[in-house]
C-alpha cells in the first residue's frame, strides 16, 4: 500500500464515515472539508472527482479486508475459529459507532444509482470475501468439522448474506445485540457434532 499524506488519509477515513451514516450521495465535498478542517480545494487536489475518492476508498477497503483475512487465517488455524474470528470482527465492529459496518455492503444496497466504477469495485470485494469463505467452507468440510447442505460456494454466498443482513438488522433495530442474535447460530449448524 502507498504512503499518503495525512490529509488523504483523513479525506478518505471522514468519506467512509459519511458513507456509513448516509451513503454514497448522503455528503459532499462541502461536508468532508468541514469534518477535516479543510478546502474543498484540497480535497480536489486528492481526488479530483467524488467517483474518484469513492473508487479509492473501496480499493483501499478491500486491501484492509485482505489483510484482515490474512490475520485471521495465520492466527486461527481451523476453519471453524477462521469464521469465528471474521464474525467476531464484525461484532465488535456494530457494537463500537465510530468503526461502523461493511461499507461495500452499505454500497451494495444502493448499486442502482451507484456509477459503474464503484459497482465494479464492490462487486469485486463481494467476489474476493465469497472466494476466501467458499475456501474455508471447503476446508472444513474436507477436515469433516463442517457439514454442508449444497455445495461450498452456495453455503458460502448464504452465510456471507447473513452476515451482511445481521448488520443491516443491527441498524434498523438500533441494537448491536441482534447481529450476535441473527449470526451466532451460523456456525453451530456447521459443526459435525460428531
Amino acid at each position: 500500500m502507498t504512503n499518503h499524506s495525512n490529509t488523504f488519509n483523513e479525506i478518505l477515513n471522514c468519506a467512509r464515515s459519511l458513507i456509513i451514516a448516509g451513503g454514497y450521495n448522503g455528503f459532499s465535498y462541502a461536508d468532508i472539508a468541514e469534518f477535516v478542517g479543510i478546502r474543498k480545494a484540497s480535497i480536489h487536489h486528492h481526488f479530483p472527482t467524488k467517483l474518484d475518492l469513492v473508487v479509492t476508498l473501496v480499493r483501499r477497503y478491500r486491501e484492509e479486508a485482505e489483510v484482515g483475512i490474512g490475520e485471521i487465517e495465520r492466527h486461527c488455524p481451523s476453519p471453524e475459529d477462521q469464521l469465528r474470528a471474521y464474525m467476531g470482527y464484525w461484532q465488535s465492529c456494530i457494537a463500537d459507532a465510530a468503526k461502523g459496518y461493511c461499507v461495500c455492503a452499505l454500497l451494495a444496497t444502493q448499486i442502482p444509482v451507484l456509477p459503474q466504477d464503484v459497482v465494479v469495485e464492490v462487486r469485486t470485494h463481494f467476489l474476493a470475501l465469497s472466494t476466501w469463505l467458499t475456501s474455508v467452507l471447503q476446508r472444513g468440510s474436507e477436515q469433516g468439522n463442517f457439514i454442508l447442505t449444497g455445495e461450498a460456494r452456495a453455503e458460502a454466498e448464504a452465510f456471507m448474506a447473513t452476515v451482511h443482513g445481521a448488520m443491516l438488522s443491527a441498524r434498523a433495530y438500533g441494537d448491536p445485540a441482534m447481529f450476535g442474535v441473527i449470526t451466532l447460530p451460523l456456525i453451530d449448524k456447521l459443526v459435525n457434532k460428531q
